[in-house]
């Protein structure tokens, strides 16, 4: 299964590609959104494809080896963009795009413990070989509860932080927790004793109830907001005259980074073209239901 892009014609739309140029994709993923960058920018465009998951940048070759020498392929965070660009020569770029949506592969081949959906092992590192030695599983059994019930609240929103947090060292006391589906129904419980109910079900008003906990560790797991801010500046200045940076975000968390950054660039130095993002139409978000949060925000070099 190829992961679907989403905002895919908004995206190349935004940025305003012409023939021949350098575009720069943080997140590579399947190569979707680079397909369709490499069709617009012609063959004497090239583009520089950054992915921190190896397994990302296999699939990602696969996909776009028809463009042979045109793609640039580095195995890296792009919190590290500056350093990427030098280390493969590749100057200005035209353009940059950030999809920072993670690739359904990611969640549903890698066996990383990204979904509450299936039994896998409490890992969620982005890049687990060689990569971060904190896993979800080492913040969940050794964090402290104040800790945990930050992070719940802090990069989840979630409203039951405090019991939720407490349900998890209650059980860890006894046994280590070690796979997603021992931390789901450790929050399915804690819901459950909320709402007063004791149905086996899996569902509470159409959202699980781990949705929040588990994007929250994937966040803490992979420093998802640091590296943003960390990255960001690095890719408006790694812009020629009038190149233009675009930014997809999937959570409230992510665009208020972005939209902050923007508008503080707007103030003198920088166009923006998105004065509000642009959201998925509805033959896209009937097609693509992951499409529902995604935002575009795009801005202009001067």
């Amino acid at each position: 299964m190829r992961h679907e892009p989403v905002l895919i014609h908004e995206t190349i739309e935004a940025m305003n590609l012409r023939k021949g140029g350098r575009v720069i994709d943080c997140t590579l993923g399947d190569g979707g959104h680079a397909e369709a960058i490499l069709e617009a920018i012609g063959p004497k465009g090239k583009l520089l494809g950054i992915d921190a998951d190896p397994e990302s940048l296999l699939r990602a070759k696969r996909f776009l080896y028809r463009f042979g020498e045109q793609v640039v392929y580095a195995r890296d965070n792009f919190e590290n963009l500056s350093k990427i660009i030098v280390d493969n020569n590749f100057g200005l770029a035209d353009a940059i795009l950030m999809d920072l949506g993670w690739s359904s592969p990611q969640f549903e081949e890698r066996n990383r413990g990204f979904s509450f959906e299936r039994d896998e092992p409490l890992d969620m590192r982005y890049t687990p070989v060689n990569g971060s030695e904190t896993t979800a599983e080492k913040i969940i059994n050794e964090w402290n509860v104040k800790e945990l019930e930050e992070i719940f609240r802090r990069f989840g929103e979630e409203d039951l932080s405090k019991e939720i947090a407490e349900a998890i060292d209650a059980v860890r006391k006894v046994n280590q927790i070690k796979t997603t589906r021992e931390l789901a129904e450790i929050i399915l419980q804690v819901y459950r004793s909320k709402l007063k109910t004791e149905k086996e079900i899996p569902w509470i008003g159409g959202i699980h109830p781990a949705t929040k906990v588990f994007q929250a560790l994937r966040i803490a797991v992979n420093r998802e907001l640091e590296v943003l801010k960390q990255a960001l500046p690095q890719a408006y200045e790694s812009l020629a005259g009038n190149g233009r940076l675009a930014v997809i975000t999937f959570h409230s968390l992510e665009d208020r980074i972005v939209k902050h950054y923007f508008q503080t660039l707007s103030s003198g130095e920088a166009k923006l073209i998105t004065a509000k993002p642009i959201t998925a139409g509805e033959a896209e978000l009937e097609a693509n239901r992951r499409s529902r949060s995604a935002k575009l925000r795009v801005i202009e070099k001067i």
